[in-house]
This record gives C-alpha cells, sequence and structure tokens, in this order.
C-alpha cells in the first residue's frame, strides 16, 4: 500500500472543483432563482424539486450498473469526465434560462431542464466517488484522498458563493433574469477544463478482475451489506438536512434578519469546514472513524441550536452567525466521511458475496443520497414556504416568518440528528477493516 502523488490529489480535487462550479448554484440558489427571478410558486417549485429526485430512483442504479460494465482503455470511472463534461455544462446552462413561455410552460422547462441537469450530474459526479477505490486500496490513503476531495469541493462553493449573485447583479445590471444567463457559461466552462484535467492525469492503478455479473447481478453486492445501509440511511438523512439549511438563506437573511448583504457570507462561510477536513486522517486515526463521524453530526444540531437561541434573543446576528460558523466546522467532518467509507462498503461486499459492484454501490449509497436529500430538502422549504404564506419580493406575515424559522433551523436539526443514528452501529464494521483487506489481497 503506497501513497498516492500530490499530482493525483490535485487532480482527484479539481474533479469536485468541477462539479461544485454548477451544482453549487443549482443547490444554493435554484429553489430562489424559480421563486423570486422566474416567477414560480414555492410550492410548485419545491414539487419540481422533488420530481427529480424521484427520477433518480430510475436513473442512479441504471448509471451504477453501466459505470461496472464499462470497459474502456482509461478505466472503469476516468472516461466518464470526458464523455460527459460538456452535456452536464450545457444542462447546467439551460436550467437558469428564463424563456418567455406560458406558466405551463414554464413548469414543464424548469423540469426537463433541472432533471436533464441533476441526471448528467449523477453520471459525471459518481465516477468521483467510484474511483477512489482503483487509485488505492489503503484505507487510510483514502480517507486522504477524500480529504484532497473535500478541498476541491469547498474551494469550488467559496467560488461560486463569492461571486455568483455579484455577478448575476454586475453583468444583469439589475436584471436578475440576464445576469445568471450570463454568468452561468462561465462556471460550465470552468466545469470542463477541470473536468478534462482530471481526466488527463487521474489513473486508476489499482485493477481488480472480477467475475462478469449480469445487469442484476451486481445488486448481490448489497446482500448482508450493512456498512454499506449504515452509510445510505445516514447520508441521506444528512443531505435532507443540509440542503434545506442553505437553501432557505436568502429567505432567511433578507426576510427573517433584514440583511440581504449576508447571503454572500453566510453561504461562503461553508469554506471554514476545511479547518475540521484537514485534522480528518488525524481524527480518524485518534477517536475511529465511527466517532469522529458522530462528533461531526452532533456539532451541525449543535449550531443549529445556536442559530436558534440567536433569533430567540431577538435576531441576534452575532449569535445566528456563530451557530452558522459552528454547523459549517462540523459538517467537513460530517460531509466527508460518508464519501471516505463508501469504498470500504464496496470492499466488505466483495468479501461477504464475491461480488465488487464499485459503481453500483457507490451510485446509490452516495449520489442517489446526494440528489435525493438534495431534492427533498430544497422541496421541504418551498412545501412549508407555501404553506405558510410566502409572497416573493415583500414584507413576511408572522405565519411566514416562522414557516422560514422551521425550515433553516428545526428541520435540519431533526434531520441531522436522525443521520447520527444508524452511525452508533458503524464501529463494529470499521473493525474488520484490516482483516478484509488481508483476505481480499490473498484472493486476488
Amino acid at each position: 500500500m503506497s501513497k498516492t502523488s500530490y499530482t493525483t490529489r490535485f487532480s482527484y480535487a479539481a474533479s469536485d472543483v468541477a462539479g461544485q462550479l454548477v451544482f453549487c448554484v443549482i443547490s444554493f440558489y435554484l429553489l430562489y432563482f424559480y421563486t423570486d427571478v422566474y416567477g414560480l410558486s414555492a410550492g410548485t417549485a419545491g414539487t419540481i424539486l422533488l420530481i427529480a429526485r424521484l427520477m433518480d430512483a430510475i436513473d442512479t442504479p441504471i448509471w451504477g450498473v453501466i459505470f461496472d460494465r464499462t470497459k474502456s482503455k482509461y478505466g472503469k470511472s476516468r472516461p466518464w469526465f470526458l464523455w460527459l463534461c460538456v452535456p452536464y455544462a450545457v444542462f447546467g446552462v439551460l436550467t437558469f434560462l428564463t424563456p418567455d413561455l406560458s406558466h405551463t410552460g414554464k413548469v414543464i422547462y424548469a423540469a426537463v431542464t433541472y432533471i436533464g441537469a441533476s441526471v448528467l450530474y449523477t453520471g459525471i459526479n459518481t465516477p468521483v466517488t467510484s474511483i477512489l477505490a482503483n487509485l488505492t486500496n489503503d484505507p487510510q490513503e483514502r480517507v486522504t484522498l477524500t480529504c484532497f476531495r473535500m478541498f476541491g469541493s469547498k474551494f469550488g462553493v467559496l467560488l461560486v458563493n463569492l461571486t455568483a449573485m455579484g455577478l448575476v447583479q454586475k453583468l444583469g445590471g439589475g436584471d436578475d433574469q440576464r445576469g445568471f444567463m450570463l454568468v452561468m457559461p462561465i462556471y460550465a466552462i470552468g466545469s470542463v477544463a477541470l473536468y478534462l484535467l482530471a481526466f488527463r492525469n487521474l489513473k486508476e492503478t489499482v485493477k481488480v478482475e472480477t467475475v462478469p455479473q449480469s445487469i442484476l447481478g451486481g445488486f448481490g453486492a448489497l446482500k448482508g451489506n450493512w456498512p454499506w445501509l449504515i452509510i445510505f440511511t445516514s447520508s441521506l438523512c444528512f443531505w435532507i438536512a443540509f440542503i434545506a439549511r442553505v437553501s432557505t438563506v436568502p429567505y432567511f437573511f433578507e426576510y427573517t434578519l433584514h440583511r440581504k448583504d449576508l447571503i454572500p457570507l453566510a453561504n461562503s462561510l461553508d469554506f471554514i469546514s476545511l479547518a475540521t477536513v484537514f485534522f480528518l486522517p488525524w481524527l480518524c486515526r485518534k477517536l475511529s472513524k465511527t466517532w469522529a463521524w458522530i462528533g461531526g453530526l452532533v456539532g451541525m444540531v449543535a449550531g443549529q441550536l445556536i442559530v436558534y437561541a440567536g433569533l430567540a434573543q431577538g435576531g441576534s446576528v452575532t449569535l445566528v452567525m456563530a451557530g452558522w460558523v459552528v454547523g459549517f466546522l462540523a459538517s467537513g467532518v460530517a460531509m466527508a466521511m460518508p464519501f471516505s467509507v463508501i469504498s470500504d462498503s464496496v470492499d466488505y461486499g466483495e468479501w461477504k458475496t464475491g461480488i465488487r459492484s464499485a459503481g453500483l454501490l457507490t451510485a446509490v449509497g452516495a449520489m442517489f443520497c446526494l440528489k435525493a436529500g438534495a431534492g427533498l430538502g430544497g422541496a421541504l422549504p418551498g412545501w412549508i414556504l407555501e404553506g405558510t404564506g410566502y409572497v416573493p419580493n415583500t414584507a413576511q406575515s408572522a405565519a411566514a416568518l416562522a414557516g422560514i424559522e422551521w425550515a433553516i433551523v428545526w428541520v435540519p436539526a431533526l434531520f441531522f440528528a436522525l443521520s447520527a443514528v444508524p452511525v452508533l452501529f458503524y464501529r463494529k464494521y470499521e473493525r474488520m477493516e484490516t482483516t478484509i483487506q488481508a483476505e481480499l489481497a490473498g484472493r486476488r
């Protein structure tokens, strides 16, 4: 087991910067774009987000099967960076266009473009996770690579949040529709360039010869794969909480705190999660992966409670921002751990069943959770705002303000807490990693 080069590590980071340049705009600003720019109701926008997530129940396992059956001179995961980077970027741009259509036409256009972008994001971002198992077979080195990936992800998020709304206002000249139309191609071009860099530099050095499986045969790797089920359940709850939290930011800071100027700062604070990501390998050695993971999730619940304390004290911006900081610091560990251990669950599935389905387990265990969580995390605030009488671009009623509070404080707090529950049972399987690696090496 050898360490990977820094070229590999930074190229792996670049692959997630590439994805975030487009997907971060979707995750953080699409609900706001639909309601306050494109003119859809909050309930309709939330329903579109949910429908797209229902599509993931179909497209995610299909992508997983395709990845497992991919054979090319470039490997199994790497070629998808080359094949899908341009289509993904194009749909990212289309999602934020505002054609002059009837209300029904707008709904159909929004649904088709968002679903297209979502399906292609699964296709190009799942290999970012599945390739990890073939970059190294060292569990600790996988943690290190995941840290670099998280750096790339957070850098992409920071870059978008520091520049997106400012560029929309500057290039649009006060017309947000024009602004988004001009800004998205900039991010899309950057995304394509970075995916091509990752394609050039990443190499699948771990060669695993497996018996070809039927299309449904790869699902056999799920049989008795309890580590994977733990990762799946925890990740789904985490992403519902995280996306509900960040997608409500524009409403919360504009209508509750009356500090719209703080929206870029609030979302950009996601970057400080790297402070804990950099310590992740050390935390995993000192505490174990399980307890580091649980600690991150508990920290996110604590951050939500601090935000509520700020609201209870008359909307204390200082206290609210302190809770925001605590939550993002904790998210570094809470977000990175599932991406790190999903490769270990692939090894567990092969050890237990003889079936290695890195593409399928990664697609469903990581990407489905991220996207389903993003959809539900975006839909829940939309439905809550609709149900409490939210009206765009005007002073909000007491009921609507209460809805915003529920969407940004209590929905995330509940799902962060639920996310920690299954992780309590992960320690048993973490202790088995060394034995599993040794036995798999012997079999191969």
